[in-house]
């Protein structure tokens, strides 16, 4: 079964900034999320035979906080997507062309310099099914962020037609993974 978990709240969420690929840590309410998590998964006794993580440290942070004595590997493919020159924007006040874009991911290109969405499903899902025989037997925890979560969500549920483009994810949501009978991957469910 696999649990993939968006990191925990920093100060550039709670500030409404584009965070992308800077590399912030979480806050005290981040960490507070990723313990909240910790105590559910551990109060249905959920243990983790394995972890993957970003390498942004708010998804070490978070994956550390709840099952830190697993082994770990940092795998570049769930990094956060490449936000380019609108790192750091107010999301309050977005530019024009990212305020188009966001209105409407599945029919609006990426501005000049974001990464293209397809390229984060094809990461995503190059990931996943690298993972997939390791997966079947085991308890795997992917710690990953909002739009790289979606791109595995994208590629898991290909009829979603970019549905989960719009859909929110907050901090320290969580989506589980199953397989089916005949070792595809099940329709994902958020975990709570």
């Amino acid at each position: 079964m696999i649990y993939i978990i968006r990191h925990g709240q920093t100060e550039k969420n709670r500030a409404k900034l584009l965070q992308g690929r800077s590399d912030v840590p979480l806050n005290d309410e981040g960490v507070r999320q990723a313990l909240e998590v910790a105590e559910k998964l551990a109060a249905e006794g959920i243990v983790f035979d394995r972890i993957y993580t970003s390498p942004l440290i708010r998804a070490v942070q978070t994956a550390e906080i709840i099952a830190g004595h697993v082994p770990h590997t940092v795998d570049p493919r769930l990094i956060e997507m490449d936000y380019g020159p609108y790192e750091g924007m107010d999301l309050r006040n977005p530019a024009p062309e990212v305020m188009t874009f966001f209105r409407d991911f599945v029919n609006n290109k990426a501005p000049k310099g974001m990464e293209e969405l397809s390229h984060v499903v094809s990461r995503l899902g190059e990931f996943l099914e690298d993972i997939r025989e390791e997966a079947a037997d085991k308890n795997i925890l992917i710690s990953t962020h909002a739009i790289a979560m979606k791109g595995a969500l994208e590629y898991l549920m290909p009829a979603s037609r970019g549905s989960w483009w719009s859909r929110y994810i907050g901090n320290c949501a969580v989506f589980r993974i199953g397989f089916d009978g005949k070792g595809r991957y099940t329709v994902p469910e958020e975990w709570q």
